[in-house]
């Protein structure tokens, strides 16, 4: 069995094919996200992705916004024609294979959590996404990143990467650690995992134990571990 996994990110859209072990069977691919990101438009690009990947039995896509029994219903960092679009039904219609879609940091979760007591995964990307997960049942569609932080800024109006570009990485670090520490007794979590494009300009050394940087790939495992958690 075979899972074709749809990464949509606001820069970026990234494929990838794993085995029944979530184990890549392919290389990652990566195009630019389309501007305007309207449905059309990301999945044109999707179907470029999926022509480079080979043979898959089924498909996992992870979308950056609130996604209900498939359906997207908000993409704050995409196009508003994302408003009720049905994402999952769409792309099972392309492939002619069973799809599934979910928030991108819950899908994201499912390849990093361990599965024991509260575990949160945060993915640092164009924006923030969030997701929560209680002994490795996933709480789906929790937009913490647009909730007020500090100064009448949300939490993605301080570690969203275009915030990155302005006031350079290091007081970007700076930003992402008062987000952890403000969400820590909060949750009061035995894991948080950082995941996305920016995890890597992390400054792992500076980070509390409980917090785990994760590679963008491992991420993706969760694709194929959605099929048996929902």
């Amino acid at each position: 069995m075979r899972t074709l996994i749809i990464d949509i990110g606001g820069t970026g859209i990234k494929g990838i094919v794993f085995d029944a072990g979530a184990s890549p069977v392919t290389e990652r691919v990566r195009i630019l996200t389309p501007r305007p990101a309207t449905p059309a438009a990301v999945l044109a690009v999707v179907d470029q992705i999926i022509a480079q990947l080979g043979e898959f039995d089924r498909v996992s896509a992870g979308f950056p916004g609130v996604v209900v029994e498939g359906v997207t219903r908000t993409a704050p960092n995409l196009d508003p024609g994302w408003a009720g679009f049905p994402l999952a039904e769409a792309l099972a219609k392309r492939t002619g294979r069973p799809a599934r879609a979910l928030n991108d940091a819950g899908l994201q979760g499912f390849g990093l959590i361990e599965g024991r007591g509260t575990e949160i995964v945060i993915t640092l990307g164009t924006g923030m996404g969030f997701g929560l997960y209680i002994d490795s049942r996933y709480v789906p569609n929790i937009e913490l990143a647009h909730h007020p932080f500090r100064k009448r800024k949300t939490y993605e109006e301080r570690v969203a990467d275009s915030v990155r570009k302005r006031i350079g990485t290091r007081r970007w670090n700076e930003n992402v650690r008062e987000v952890i520490g403000q969400i820590a007794p909060i949750f009061n979590y035995r894991r948080l995992y950082l995941g996305g494009g920016n995890a890597a300009r992390v400054e792992r050394d500076k980070l509390p134990e409980s917090v785990i940087v994760a590679d963008n790939v491992t991420g993706l495992r969760g694709g194929v571990r959605l099929w048996n958690a929902t």
